[in-house]
């Protein structure tokens, strides 16, 4: 199959989260699996200068923003398997930082519709699907009904919008339907939801398949206590509504080869993450007294679950363990952080900020990893932790439901530390049990070689994404 993936993000060329690590992977298992799977994305000015000396320049033509005329190119690269497109326009994408501007709406219209017309100028290659991703691509579809639907090349083509995280939503004023996003107001129905704009509920309305990044969480969204306002729509559109579960690269995360960290280790030799910890705590100048490790890297934001470790955090000191703490966020978040690393300077470091070496040091090098959730669509990070023998404690909501179980029962498959109500105490006690299971070193051992053992790649969702590409195309 030919499938063209649409995402404002994709690794190596432009990340800001999660977004980014899926399409810079999934669509690599698709091609390792036989099938022809492009990636189109902005080319953004914070792309590394590197990248851009490798990229090939093919074409240029006009697109329609409103009832303007935009100049477009587009630039052809590699990036391992996967043939990468990148949209090129300096007046959108030629400045710092890829989101948070005054005429998003309009920058996201012209990326929207400049995928379609990159498909209609290719003369050599035709995707059957094109699969977009969250509300910067959700017009492709709304485009692709409204205006291309009717030409040969496109008359059979489908859409896949898979939701990332239903929070951040396009939503925009009724005056940029005509003026900025050149459609029609007859079609305000497709593109009005709550009283105005909303490219996500939009995408919804004209896809052909709504996918989001696990099964528990394709269930939490129909739910107004997780949708955001869009559960209205979404339940009148479960019968185009899946969740499969995302993976990580395991080439990238590998504890065997990963160059980022102390000393390689794997399953079957476990003394190389002894190795990694005193590096990291000689690094981070905690103290080596044998003592648990906790690693946390995640944005300092609510839904995080950062109030519950600030609820319980001296308990969880008082307890016994250390922290290996990275990220950064709210500010009050920030302060917190920077206050327990300052009274407790040998059983709390904190670095605020985000440095990928050292985020793979602390996956290496930490006993547990602390992922308390409010709500999660997915989470890659309990899955990284499980890959470099890192136990998590994580909430049981969307994604870390579907990759994490209670080692309550980890004889019958439980590779972590669970717990279910947003509640701190109620972590709390996983964080107990944890430190139970982790004094017991004969059990704990079994539990990491286990936790290692778990199929965090995209091998498995890949055959389902296939599945629905398959029903799609017939």
């Amino acid at each position: 199959m030919n499938i063209l993936y649409a995402a404002s993000e994709a690794l190596p060329f432009a990340a800001s989260g999660g977004l980014a690590d899926v399409v810079g992977s999934l669509p690599a298992a698709l091609v390792k699996a036989g099938h022809d799977v492009r990636v189109v994305l902005p080319l953004y000015k914070d792309i590394k200068q590197e990248l851009r000396d490798s990229l090939r320049f093919i074409r240029n033509f006009q697109v329609s923003v409103g009832w303007r005329q935009q100049y477009c190119g587009v630039f052809e690269g590699k990036a391992g398997s996967v043939t990468y497109y990148l949209i090129d326009n300096e007046y959108y994408f030629g400045r710092d930082g890829l989101y948070g501007f005054y005429d998003d709406c309009e920058r996201f219209a012209f990326f929207a519709r400049a995928i379609l017309d990159m498909v209609a100028a290719e003369e050599d290659w035709t995707p059957q699907i094109i699969h977009c991703n969250d509300w910067q691509t959700g017009l492709t579809p709304v485009y692709l009904q409204i205006f291309y639907k009717h030409l040969p090349k496109f008359e059979r083509m489908k859409t896949v919008f898979t939701i990332h995280n239903i929070q951040y939503q396009g939503k925009y004023g009724r005056e940029v339907i005509n003026d900025v996003l050149g459609i029609p107001l007859y079609y305000g129905s497709i593109l009005e939801y709550d009283g105005c704009v909303n490219m996500m509920s939009a995408a919804f309305e004209t896809s052909d398949k709504i996918t989001t990044v696990s099964p528990t969480y394709a269930r939490e969204i129909l739910d107004p206590w997780f949708s955001h306002g869009l559960d209205r729509c979404l339940n009148s559109k479960q019968y185009k509504l899946t969740g499969f579960l995302n993976g990580i690269d395991t080439d990238l995360y590998n504890p065997e080869t990963d160059t980022a960290i102390a000393k390689n280790f794997s399953a079957s030799d476990l003394s190389g993450k002894a190795e990694c910890k005193k590096a990291l705590l000689s690094e981070l100048k905690l103290r080596g007294d044998g003592s648990p490790l906790i690693g946390i890297v995640t944005r300092f934001v609510s839904h995080k679950g950062i109030d519950l470790i600030r609820n319980v955090f001296e308990e969880m000191v008082e307890m016994g363990y250390s922290f290996a703490i990275l990220g950064s966020g709210d500010k009050m978040y920030e302060d917190f952080f920077r206050e327990m690393a300052y009274r407790f300077p040998e059983k709390v470091s904190v670095t605020i900020g985000f440095i990928p070496s050292l985020s793979r040091r602390v996956y290496s090098a930490c006993d547990m990893f602390l992922m308390p959730s409010q709500s999660e669509p997915c989470g890659l990070a309990q899955m990284i932790s499980l890959r470099y023998g890192t136990i998590p404690i994580v909430r049981e909501t969307g994604g870390l439901r579907d990759s994490v179980t209670d080692a309550g029962d980890f004889e019958h498959g439980g590779n972590g530390f669970t717990f279910k109500t947003y509640n701190a105490h109620d972590m709390l006690d996983a964080v107990r049990r944890a430190k139970a299971l982790y004094d017991d070193k004969e059990n704990w051992k079994k539990l990491q070689l286990f936790a290692m053992s778990c199929d965090c790649s995209w091998a498995k969702s890949a055959e389902l994404y296939l599945g629905l590409y398959r029903e799609l195309v017939g």
